[in-house]
């Protein structure tokens, strides 16, 4: 059978979201029309907008906010290190844990040649900027660990070290080839504790 248009149209728009197939959005699409009410879809529908609308990249670290500079940017209590993330997601991910009290930089993408993408195509040039600018003690480089993770870790060391800054990785706990996003607090507490100087 085929679906009427608006019904097909809402079916396909559920499937541009990751992890969404054709089934699972069809069963999203009949909750909506079957069991919502107007008021509450119009809701969804605004607070997607406005989301849209007021969600920007902080100015210093790259992470997602509705200011020109995040809130924990804005923190003059953190420490004086810097935790490098490929994703703004990882930044939350390590926040939950409630056990690192640094600066965060959101490099929002990584180093992958096989995908055309070169150190100038991230947020690098701020955090080498930031690491110079704001004294940092340290840089402690959490990307996945994967070929573009690892390889750009060894950029950001291989760059940093020549200016004699610190610079670690985050250690056991997370599995070779696993993602930050994926993993759960304890893992992520275990993998910040076992950081080693690279």
């Amino acid at each position: 059978m085929k679906y009427y248009k608006s019904l097909q149209d809402l079916i396909e728009n559920f499937q541009m979201y990751p992890g969404i197939g054709p089934k699972t959005a069809e069963r999203l699409a009949f909750f909506t029309i079957q069991k919502c009410s107007k008021e509450a879809v119009e809701s969804f529908s605004k607070s997607l907008i406005e989301a849209i609308e007021k969600t920007k990249n902080c100015k210093i670290c790259g992470c997602f906010t509705d200011q020109d500079v995040c809130e924990v940017c804005q923190d003059e209590k953190r420490d004086n290190t810097i935790l490098v993330v490929s994703d703004t997601k990882d930044i939350i991910m390590f926040e939950k844990t409630a056990q690192y009290y640094g600066k965060y930089h959101s490099l929002n993408g990584l180093i992958s040649p096989l995908n055309g993408v070169g150190p100038d195509d991230i947020n690098l040039a701020s955090l080498f900027e930031r690491v110079k600018s704001e004294n940092i003690d340290e840089v402690i480089v959490a990307t996945s660990a994967n070929i573009d993770g690892e390889m750009t870790a060894l950029y950001i060391k291989n760059i940093l070290e020549k200016e004699g800054v610190k610079v670690s990785r985050i250690g056991y706990g997370l599995p070779a080839g696993g993602d930050i996003e994926y993993a759960d607090e304890v893992t992520l507490i275990k993998a910040l504790e076992g950081r080693k100087t690279m």
